[in-house]
């Protein structure tokens, strides 16, 4: 009897399923950060998910026996994460972001932005004039931060800009599942190339930022995310350069640029001294969120 038929006889319920796939996870070194950031939520979101049962109902339930299909698709689950070190929502097909579910793949870097904070507070006190009529989500990916827009802001136009056709798929998709279609379109764009004579309130943005020196110590879990979609440069600021330089034209006046670039922040203000950056700062976490208006753009357009 091999090794794995015999875990299948030995393990019986979904407490046992998660304490050996914590004791996995744990032993093979996986790397958290991809909606949980321990070995017990991520065992147990995976076996949740094979299952098709709720959080809510773990109290109820987790000393229930699985029957043998559905504890060989359990342990098929959990071998995959630790063996092959693929992250979980790549796994499940979904990550929430913002309160909100949506789906992934490995066509689309996995939701995990702070800018999901300032969309649930409605952009305030940024916004606190109104809420925007038209937003830009720049490098939109699974289209999570611009369809989050569209759902927690009132009557908003929201246009999801990505230079992949893979992520496009993938957020036009979420669109639907969202029902978002009367406010929410997908356009396949390098930056603002097409996007010549729009002009938005908003633009948000969460494009590629990893430095060199950061991507050659990312962790497994994060090679298997659309390299595009991470890698930026020597010092990752490749594309926020162009944006820096490119979005005066596609704000209105009174418009905002927020822009996410991780740890790429020091190499920016080093970049650019006099731009008068505003760093936002996060309840739940999380650095590297820059805010600037169109006025300051413009006034330090000699910069760029």
């Amino acid at each position: 009897m091999d090794t794995r038929t015999q875990l299948v006889e030995q393990l019986h319920t979904i407490r046992d399923y998660v304490r050996w796939g914590m004791s996995q996870f744990e032993r093979a070194g996986v790397f958290y950060g991809h909606g949980t950031d321990n070995a017990f939520d991520e065992a147990l979101a995976l076996v949740l998910h094979c299952l098709h049962l709720q959080h809510d109902s773990v109290a109820l339930v987790l000393d229930a026996r699985l029957v043998q299909t559905e504890r060989e698709q359990v342990l098929s689950a959990l071998e995959t994460r630790f063996q092959k070190r693929l992250p979980l929502p790549y796994i499940t097909g979904e990550a929430n972001f913002a309160g909100l579910p949506f789906y992934v793949d490995k066509r689309v870097l996995i939701p995990r932005s702070p800018i999901a904070e300032l969309i649930e507070a409605e952009f305030e006190p940024w916004l606190a004039g109104g809420s925007p009529r038209r937003v830009l989500d720049l490098c939109t990916g699974s289209g999570c931060i611009g369809i989050a827009c569209a759902l927690y802001l009132d009557e908003v136009e929201v246009v999801l800009s990505d230079i992949s056709e893979e992520a496009l798929t993938v957020a036009e998709r979420n669109i639907e599942r969202h029902g978002v279609e009367k406010c929410v379109r997908a356009v396949q764009s390098d930056l603002f190339a097409a996007l010549q004579g729009e002009r938005f309130d908003l633009i948000v943005s969460n494009p590629p930022y990893v430095d060199a020196h950061d991507m050659s110590e990312l962790p497994a879990e994060y090679r298997h995310e659309p390299r595009m979609a991470l890698a930026a440069g020597e010092d990752g600021l490749d594309l926020v350069r162009l944006m820096l330089c490119e979005a005066v034209d596609h704000l209105e006046p009174e418009g905002l640029l927020i822009v996410e670039v991780g740890n790429s922040w020091t190499a920016l203000e080093q970049a650019y001294p006099q731009l008068p950056f505003t760093w936002l700062e996060f309840e739940r976490g999380g650095h590297g969120i820059f805010l600037l208006t169109r006025e300051q753009l413009v006034e330090h357009a000699i910069a760029f």
